[in-house]
Parts: C-alpha cells; structure tokens; sequence
C-alpha cells in the first residue's frame, strides 16, 4: 500500500492512546470506517551508537486495534483521510513517555547548534571514531599502565598500593547510564536512527513537558532535532509540526509561575525554523491532569496545519490570532494581530490575560478591549505603558479567539522599565551614597557584591542605610527602607556580616527612619526607642541575653542569643522595631545561598518547617528561593 507516512514521536503525550482519550467507546465503533489508517509502534529503547534496523509490524485500524495507536496520531491521520479521499495515511510512533528532547536529537543535529556546544562535546568524547575520545582514552591507558607496574612492585616487595586511576567518565557511553532514556541522543540512535531512510511526509511531535524548565534554550534544542532530523534523512526540509504545551497546575501558583510564559515563547519562536508549525491548545488543557484527554482537537489542529502548508488547501484557517506589533497610545497600548478575522473572545466575556507594566508599576492586570483587528490595554494605574505580555502565567488560559474559533497563544511586546523603587519611592535616599549592591543568592554559599565601593569611600559617615527589595513569581515589588545613626565608623562592618569581615552587632541603633510598603509595617522617621539591630555570621539562640526590650527568651526575634564559641554558623543580618515587637527585615544563613532565610516583616509559622513556630525573625525558612527579585542595597550618608 502507497500513502502519506508521518513519524509521531515526543513524550507521553504522543504516546497517549486513543484508548485513555475521550469518547473511546465511540471512537472505537468510528475506527471501523478508517482501515486505510495504519500505526507502526517502535518499542522502548536506548543505544549508544546509531542502529540500522528495529523489530515493528504495521498495524491496520479497525476497532479491535485503534485503543493502542498515538491518540494525538490517530485524531490527525483521520483528519486527513477526510481531507484527502483514497489515501491511505500511515503513522510511525516512536514516543516514550516523560523523555526530555534531547534523547531524541543526532549527534549532528547537536553539532550545528552553537548555544548546544557543551552537550556536542561531551558526545564527541563517547564517540570511538572522535581524536578527543582516543587522546583521553591514551592519557588513561598510560596512566594504568604507570599503575600496573607499580602493582607489580607492591606485590613483590609487600608494599601498599594506590588504588588504580578510574575509568574515566567522559568515555562511558550514555546508554549506560542510570537513566539512559534522558540521555542525548540515546532514543535516536536506538529508535530513529532505524527509520532512515523510510520515507516519510513529515513528523509530529509533543513534547517539552520535562524541558519545562529551559525557556528559550528549548528553542535551540528543538532547532538541533529538526535539523539534525532533516540531515540524516536526506528529504529536505520536510515539515515538523508539534504541539504547544497545555496549561496545567505545576505547582503552587506563587513559585515561580512564569515558567510556562518563557516555554511557551520558547515554542512559538520554533516556528522561525522552515516548515516547523504549531497547533495551540492553551485552551482546551485540562489544569489538573497533564494529559489532557481531549486528544481530538489536538490532532485536529495539527491537520489544519499540514492541510494548509503541506497540502495547500487555501481555504483553510490553521492558525489563531498572532500578534504583528505594539503601539502606544497615550496611557494605553494597542496590540495588532495577524490572522485576526472575527477577533473575539470564546466566552463573550473581555480579553483576559494581558497585563501591562509601566516606569513606575510592575506587569499589572490590563483592561482589555477588541477594537477590531486589535486590542487596546489600560488600567487606571499605569501612566505611560511601555511593555505588555500575554498568557505569561502558568496557569493561564486565554479566551482570544478569532472567528475560526482558533486560540492566540502567548506573546510579549514592548521594552520592561526596570523600575527603581529606591530612587522613585525614598526621598532621602537622594543625600545617601551607596557602598554595597547584592543580588541575594547570585554567590552561592559566598557573599559576591554587584557593587562593593567600600575601598573607594574614604570620608566619613553619620547614618547608615538598608534597602532590601523582594517579587515572588506573583504579585509586585515589596520593599523596606531603614535608615539610622551609624552604629560603627568602620564601612567594612555595615556589610553582610561574615567571618571574614568580622561584624558582630546586637545592640540598640538611635534614630530609626521606615518605609516600607509591605501591610503591617510601622513606617516611620527618627524613631526614639525604637530601633536594634542582629549582625553577625554566628550560631545564635532565643534567649534575650541583651536584654532588649519586649524580646522574648523562647522565640527567636530580636534579642537573640550569639554562640561566639562557633565564628562560621547560620548568620544573620536583621533589623527590629522593638517598640512594635516587628522584625524589619531579615537576611539570615547568608552562605546558603538561594536557600537563606529571607523575609519583610514578622515571618508566619511555616506547615512545612516545625522549627518556624519559635520563629519570628525569619530563622530556619529557607525560603529565598521563593523570590525572583531578591536585592540589597546598603549605603551611607556621607558627612559634608
């Protein structure tokens, strides 16, 4: 039988069968009337070099079989069979259930991809044929044999022996790994590599659920698949559609919620590739399952495209409303759409899920409205949009449609204010010097300032100064201003404190200046009796051994106990209003990174964390890596 032959392959969402899709008892009695649909499912496997041939039999559809074949697959083939009367469609299922991309790319779609050079090396290192892999392989054998000759002496003369030097890593090949399904290139040399040189028309693909993580990068991994693909087929640019991830629940909605925004860009940017197209499907995702059932319009939108490019079908709609450029309007900005006939929304209700951002706001929830081929966004609190973005939350689902019922997919426009809260909300910042600028974490278990002048400031001070700014993945910028007389002469010690610079502070400070936009915190100016602060890169216990007032002797908050018997420990940098029993800001455990402690305010008990109970300076969190945004900014006012 002669026909089309698509090669569908990803991860479990190609491999969901029509049998755990919607509907199957009817689509079962359906299959019936699709014989000339046929699937060839290739079995899991992982090599280390390119195989030549696979064990797998064509399958013909009929209601005994279609329960097994790729529902995503299927729902596209019968599409086609539709569209193209008397020809018989064929589907090559080479998937495997939650495998990154990279296991299914060649070598040498790897090796024409610049940004992807790492994992290009480290394959050319398993490769036997490569001048690397035999130059480590030499230096190795030289060393054992060094090792053997000395084993040979040790045993003659009774002596101790070192052990023998290691096989080394870099050669052993990927298949043999602990998980050689996520390794590269491991899938398509044992279950692409066979395929060459069948013939095909094209290939579908969904996948990207486990590169969730690796925003635009995905972008250059897909681009090494496509082209390594194209190479070792030899059949031209041959077209590559693949569907865009679902909406779903990844998650708590506060962390780190605009991961799906950056992969779904990532994604869309894949269609600058020739002949690569995507299906959108933001809209008929299901947010608690990661395999949405609905695999019918899925593989319904993936034929429109391949009717439409492939086919040449021209009276087809394949793609929904694509953003063509930003204009901004006075307080407004409006967004034009290409492919944008009938521009609506699939529940008559407002656009939803644009936002806008401003020189003084963060990304805010836009007004929207239609105005023909286009969307004009406000909101009566930004002045002067500059920047928009569209279905950037991860649990997003766009209701802009156009009148094929086609869904937009995510986008953004427009260049981000990076906003300066300090300069734009703290007055007196302006007859301040800054000394230290820290993006907290950005070190690791190490202090490393994007900004460190205390070597250059020789003058003297008479005040001190802290900014600390934090954003989770949700909502905008919190923020605490301190200001009060200097507590020491010495620029080194207003720092970060740590063993090195040996700052040990737990004392009243005079004069305590707040501001802060954080609910609950008393803000503030020259404060009498107010004020204390806890530095040091110590241990430190609840007991209120300086006694200061309204501090507790069995929770930790601000008249905490120092251990001088241990100099490098948890560490703290804390600022208190101990006339409003109210922690400031907390920075604690400094050296561990993106896992200190970190807060504005009296920190809340944690359910996760039992320590956090006795807690009320943040100690024991562990919850900077909770922000986005995580910077502080110490400085001085000078003495004129």
């Amino acid at each position: 039988m002669v026909g089309e032959v698509w090669l569908c392959s990803g991860q479990s969402n190609m491999e969901w069968t029509v049998r755990s899709s919607n509907d199957f008892e009817n689509e079962k009695l359906a299959a019936a009337a699709n014989g000339h649909i046929r699937q060839v499912k290739i079995g899991k496997a992982t090599a280390g070099f390119p195989e030549e041939d696979v064990k797998a039999e064509w399958q013909v559809c009929g209601p005994e079989t279609v329960g097994a074949f790729t529902a995503a697959g299927y729902f596209f083939a019968r599409e086609l069979k539709d569209a193209l009367p008397g020809i018989a469609i064929g589907l090559i299922n080479s998937s495997w259930g939650g495998t990154r991309i990279e296991p299914w790319t060649p070598p040498v779609g790897f090796a024409g991809v610049p940004a992807l050079k790492d994992i290009n090396d480290k394959l050319i290192l398993k490769d036997p044929t490569s001048g690397p892999y035999k130059e480590t392989l030499n230096k190795y054998l030289a060393e054992l044999q060094a090792w053997t000759a000395e084993a040979r002496s040790s045993l003659q003369d009774q002596s101790l022996l070192k052990p023998a030097p290691a096989y080394p890593e870099a050669l052993r090949p990927y298949h043999l790994s602990a998980s050689p399904q996520q390794q590269p290139a491991t899938l398509y040399n044992a279950m692409i590599s066979p395929l060459v040189p069948y013939a095909i028309r094209g290939a579908l693909w969904y996948q990207g659920e486990s590169n969730l993580g690796d925003g635009m990068m995905y972008y250059e991994k897909k681009k090494a698949l496509v082209q390594g693909w194209r190479e070792i087929w030899q059949q031209g640019d041959f077209p590559f559609y693949f569907v865009q991830l679902a909406p779903y629940n990844y998650g708590d909605p506060q962390k780190d919620s605009e991961i799906m925004g950056r992969i779904w860009e990532a994604q869309a940017a894949c269609e600058k590739i020739p002949g690569v197209g995507m299906a959108v499907i933001n809209d008929i995702g299901e947010a608690t399952d990661i395999h949405p059932r609905n695999k019918q319009d899925v593989g319904k939108r993936l034929a429109l495209i391949a009717m439409a490019r492939t086919y040449g079908m021209t009276n087809v709609v394949y793609s929904g409303p694509t953003f063509e450029r930003m204009a901004i309007e006075d307080n407004a900005i409006r967004v034009f759409f290409k492919n944008a006939d009938g521009l609506s929304t699939r529940d008559g209700q407002a656009p939803n899920c644009f936002e806008i951002a401003g020189p003084e706001n963060d990304f805010t929830v836009a007004n929207a409205v239609i105005d023909g081929r286009s969307v004009v966004l406000s909101h009566p609190e930004v002045k002067g949009p500059c920047a928009m973005r569209f279905s950037w939350h991860k649990y997003s689902v766009p209701n802009l449609v156009n009148a094929a019922g086609l869904p937009a997919s995510a986008f953004r426009a427009g260049e981000v204010p990076k906003i300066d809260y300090l300069a734009l909300k703290i007055a007196e910042a302006k007859d301040y010097q800054l000394i230290y600028d820290l993006e907290i974490g950005k070190g690791g278990n190490k202090i490393v300032y994007d900004h460190d002048e205390s070597k250059n400031f020789t003058g003297k001070f008479d005040r001190v100064a802290y900014f600390l700014e934090l954003q989770k993945a949700v909502g905008g910028v919190n923020y605490a201003y301190v200001s009060m007389d200097a507590f020491t002469d010495d620029i080194n010690l207003i720092g970060v404190p740590t063993p090195d610079n040996k700052a040990n502070f737990t004392l009243k400070v005079n004069n305590l200046t707040v501001i802060s936009n954080v609910d609950g915190i008393v803000n503030g100016e020259m404060l009498q009796d107010s004020g204390c602060i806890e530095f040091y890169p110590n241990n430190y216990g609840p007991a209120n051994a300086s006694n200061i007032p309204n501090a507790s002797n069995d929770v930790w908050d601000f008249g905490d106990q120092v251990s001088l018997s241990v100099p490098v420990g948890h560490g703290a940098m804390q600022v208190h209003n101990y006339a409003a029993k109210q922690t400031i800001f907390a920075y604690n455990a400094m050296r561990s990174g993106n896992y200190a402690d970190l807060g504005i305010g009296n920190s809340p008990v944690r359910a996760d964390r039992e320590n956090t109970k006795r807690t009320r300076d943040w100690t024991f969190h562990a919850n900077a890596r909770e922000y986005r945004v995580k910077r502080l900014r110490v400085l001085v006012r000078p003495v004129k």
